[in-house]
């Protein structure tokens, strides 16, 4: 059963900075702080609908939640607190410079399970350079912190920063998964209207790369991360209607993973045809994936397979088999076909 969260957004609530990057009423489409009467009501609402509560999480998102001031957290937990023991628990976002034992002892007291850090990069350049006020080190210290605790660890991450590059992101990747999180978020950098890195963005200091190239990075990103058995929770932004109508540029899609997990069919397939025929690709070849995976490695507008035909003179066909793992493929041999 697919994973679900009952999210209740807390925009900039603790933020001791504001980042070059962050609009988070845009993001969450909320303004209000949220309350104790809330957080039943959402709960009531969600517990109505949901089948599954125990793949169920209550999510503190949008905010540093353990910067707080604490009797606010204590607000919010004691009212997720009865919801949290008829569910998974508690999920929350925060920064990794606002963790520390005492912390963890409260988040532990009222049922949180999962902490997710916003790290953005662990290059400490680039987190200078986008305000972030903590360094790679603090990341390194609170994932520790976290573990020790017994809690599930989270990080997310923003490729495509200003001041970042193809190569401190690769790194920046690397480094996770030398952390190895139970679970990685990967957003690309959007720009926002009304931020720092939109007037940067205007003013010709910051120039992203182009948005197939990041296509390509951040699925070979998700690619590493699967090989080291980091679940991937989310790629790219929600689609909310303030995104889509204050982005003034970056990498926002409303299917952004999708164009990623295609790329990755795209780089699948042609491995496996590279290790069969190397570089004498014959005119046609049959493709099995999983049938719940046949419009990925399609892509979308059949954009793989016009790069092949376009690109090899090869046509592909697609075909359904639930033999074949998620994200693989497999090529059909002739005599089988």
């Amino acid at each position: 059963m697919k994973h679900c969260n009952i999210a209740i957004f807390i925009p900039y609530a603790g933020c001791p900075h504001r980042c070059s990057f962050c609009d988070q009423n845009a993001i969450t489409a909320q303004k209000r702080l949220p309350g104790a009467g809330d957080v039943r009501c959402i709960c009531e609402e969600a517990f109505r609908e949901i089948s599954d509560l125990s793949n169920t999480e209550i999510a503190f998102f949008g905010g540093s939640f353990t910067a707080i001031p604490h009797g606010y957290m204590r607000e919010l937990l004691e009212a997720a607190e009865p919801y949290a023991k008829r569910c998974r628990g508690i999920r929350i976002s925060t920064r990794p410079d606002a963790i520390d034992e005492d912390i963890l002892h409260m988040l532990h007291t009222y049922g949180v399970t999962a902490i997710e850090l916003g790290v953005q990069s662990l290059d400490d350049d680039v987190l200078e350079k986008n305000g972030r006020g903590h360094t790679a080190e603090d990341v390194r210290r609170a994932v520790k912190l976290i573990r020790e605790k017994g809690f599930e660890v989270g990080l997310q991450i923003m490729p495509g920063l200003y001041g970042s590059s193809i190569d401190s992101d690769r790194r920046t990747a690397e480094a996770v998964c030398d952390i190895k999180p139970d679970t990685v978020r990967i957003y690309p950098v959007v720009i926002l209207e009304g931020t720092e890195l939109a007037e940067r963005f205007q003013a010709g200091e910051y120039e992203p790369i182009p948005f197939e190239r990041m296509v390509s990075e951040v699925a070979e990103m998700m690619e590493r991360f699967r090989e080291e058995g980091i679940r991937i929770i989310k790629v790219g932004l929600h689609a909310e209607d303030l995104v889509e109508q204050k982005a003034l540029g970056g990498f926002y899609h409303p299917a952004f993973r999708e164009l990623c997990e295609s790329r990755i069919f795209r780089n699948a397939i042609e491995m496996a045809v590279v290790e069969k025929d190397g570089l004498k690709w014959k005119d046609m070849y049959k493709i099995a994936v999983h049938p719940s995976c046949i419009s990925k490695a399609i892509g979308q507008k059949q954009e793989n397979l016009r790069h092949f035909y376009e690109n090899y003179g090869t046509r592909m066909y697609i075909v359904p088999d639930r033999n074949v793992g998620k994200l693989e493929c497999k090529i059909v041999e002739e005599e089988q076909a």
